[in-house]
């Protein structure tokens, strides 16, 4: 199979910052294990991705003993594990040679924070020539604040995203229909 799942910084670091949305969280942990799940089901790959930081009081610090998964994602045995220190899952991580030695063309893009690693990681996988489905229901972001002082919407954010990663960098799916594509598929052959 030449498909992966790169799920994204789906670590428990989140639940110890300020901006943390438990209600948006438990929707998208909802859409990130109905894809897990389907993705175990059908034989296709999960790689588990941690953004790690060095600030000592940093949640994403490994001595904090956040960087693990989030509660509440089921559980699942990766086919790799990436700890980056960047926002690009590619950035100074063995992930691209792993993808590249496994002859791997179609990377599905799910996890946390939508606009940040999730996107960047997106946006490097296509520059390095994979075709890309960008989860969209299965990636998390937060609302925040622009530069003039408005409130931006998680909405917003997710919008925002689609938009500009869409056709350009890559395919927007849905949990629902990546599961109903391939229950079509399997009952076709």
């Amino acid at each position: 199979m030449n498909q992966i799942l790169v799920l994204v910084d789906v670590q428990e670091s989140f639940r110890h910052r300020d901006y943390w949305d438990e209600r948006r969280a438990a929707s998208f942990l909802a859409q990130a294990n109905a894809l897990v799940a389907h993705c175990d089901a059908h034989g296709v790959p999960i790689v588990r991705v941690y953004h790690c930081e060095t600030a000592v009081d940093s949640p994403f610090n490994e001595a904090s003993g956040y960087v693990r998964p989030l509660q509440g994602l089921m559980d699942f045995e990766a086919a790799l594990v990436v700890k980056k220190q960047k926002h690009s899952a590619l950035v100074g991580t063995k992930l691209l040679c792993w993808l590249r030695d496994r002859d791997i063309t179609n990377v599905m893009i799910a996890g946390i924070r939508t606009e940040q690693c999730c996107e960047t990681t997106t946006r490097h996988l296509s520059d390095e020539g994979f075709s890309v489905t960008f989860v969209t229901d299965a990636t998390l972001t937060f609302d925040m604040t622009s530069p003039d002082g408005l409130p931006v919407s998680a909405d917003d954010i997710h919008r925002r995203t689609e938009i500009v990663l869409n056709k350009r960098f890559a395919s927007i799916a849905h949990v629902r229909n990546l599961v109903a594509d391939t229950c079509r598929d399997l009952a076709e052959t």
